[in-house]
């Protein structure tokens, strides 16, 4: 018997319908790792964030602040929820007092345009939205934080009220489509999503309403970086089509780290598991190893990323024979679905054998690569 998808989905007060996680389909929450639960390139350790550029913590979730003035460090924690495993915890470590106007400290989620291209921005068709997420923090008040648009000049800025310290509280916050601006509906910044760890006053305005600027949070928020080892923690993300917030969508484990992949993918060797790649030996020197990613990554990655120094790995071949790299393994070239690297040797290798590329004995290490947004 034929069964129609939209029976097994789920209908919203928008007269929207959603197909369920559990049928296997659908994309409610376009939030990847709402829960915190992926972390491939640090593993719970702590990472601190003093750069205005992007700081990837757990997968999915950049942070960003100063390189001089406030610092603070981000990390995935246990501290959650019920219902929840992880959240990611942001510590104060060097408390700015005094933001200067053009300064921010945020925690961002990019969200592809491809992810977000149904909901109709940008037109008088545009779609309602509902952020919904649990938050945790050792101070009280009005925080937020804000939608924007790839450009930064459409903007809207929320607020939320932490009413208890140190208790996991829900907020649910529902915004109305911008019917204006431009908003990418391919692999680009479709939608940013950013909370406020604390911004100037030129990236302040009121709240609950679209703005043609860059505004990153309400006027008169909290600036939590101006507090020394304040603490706050957010998990359960969700931002979902329609003007009612729904349950959080649960995807499976493997669900969850595939969709991070598609952005970054960390190839990890352990005392266990030390075999990286295979290849050829273009000469007595050097090989070229393919590596094929396990998801198609959102573009062509630019760069790999590597641990250690060149005697962390070598070659295996001729017959058992292995030999130190006398270089980290190099980027080559790479499209969507695989990356070639170069690998160099003082000398040994045979031009047209077969090789593998491991890490030494005891060497923890890793092969990463970048898609992000």
């Amino acid at each position: 018997m034929a069964v129609s998808l939209v029976s097994t989905g789920v209908q919203f007060p928008d007269n929207s319908t959603q197909i369920t996680a559990a049928t296997g389909f659908g994309f409610k929450n376009r939030i990847i790792n709402g829960g915190m639960v992926i972390d491939q390139r640090n593993a719970g350790a702590s990472v601190t964030i003093n750069s205005t550029g992007d700081t990837y913590t757990v997968d999915r979730w950049a942070a960003a602040g100063q390189i001089t003035d406030g610092v603070y460090t981000a990390q995935q924690s246990t501290t959650a929820p019920s219902g929840f495993t992880n959240s990611l915890l942001a510590t104060v470590t060097t408390a700015d007092a005094s933001i200067g106007s053009t300064q921010s400290y945020l925690l961002t989620q990019f969200i592809e345009g491809l992810n977000a291209s149904d909901l109709a921005w940008g037109t008088a068709s545009a779609s309602p939205v509902t952020l919904s997420f649990w938050v945790r923090s050792s101070l009280t008040g009005t925080f937020g934080g804000c939608l924007q648009n790839s450009a930064n000049d459409r903007s809207y800025p929320f607020s939320f009220t932490i009413n208890s310290a140190n208790t996991y509280e829900q907020k649910t916050i529902t915004i109305v489509g911008d019917t204006t601006g431009t908003w990418l509906t391919d692999t680009g910044r479709g939608i940013n999503v950013r909370f406020s760890l604390g911004v100037g006053s030129s990236y302040k305005t009121t709240a609950g309403a679209w703005a043609a600027g860059n505004y990153f949070a309400p006027t008169g928020s909290v600036d939590f970086i101006s507090t020394l080892s304040a603490t706050f923690y957010i998990t359960g993300v969700q931002l979902e089509k329609g003007s009612t917030a729904t349950s959080f969508d649960y995807r499976p484990y493997g669900t969850e780290l595939a969709l991070c992949q598609r952005y970054y993918w960390r190839l990890k060797a352990n005392n266990t598991v030390t075999n990286f790649c295979t290849g050829l030996n273009t000469s007595a020197t050097t090989a070229r190893h393919m590596v094929t990613f396990p998801v198609t990554m959102r573009t062509a990655p630019a760069a790999v990323e590597q641990s250690g120094t060149a005697s962390d790995y070598r070659l295996w071949h001729a017959s058992g024979t292995t030999t130190n790299l006398s270089a980290v393994p190099a980027f080559d070239n790479a499209n969507e679905f695989t990356a070639n690297l170069s690998l160099t040797v003082a000398s040994g290798l045979t031009g047209g054998g077969f090789s593998i590329l491991i890490a030494n004995a005891g060497v923890s290490g890793y092969l990463g690569w970048s898609a992000e947004l």
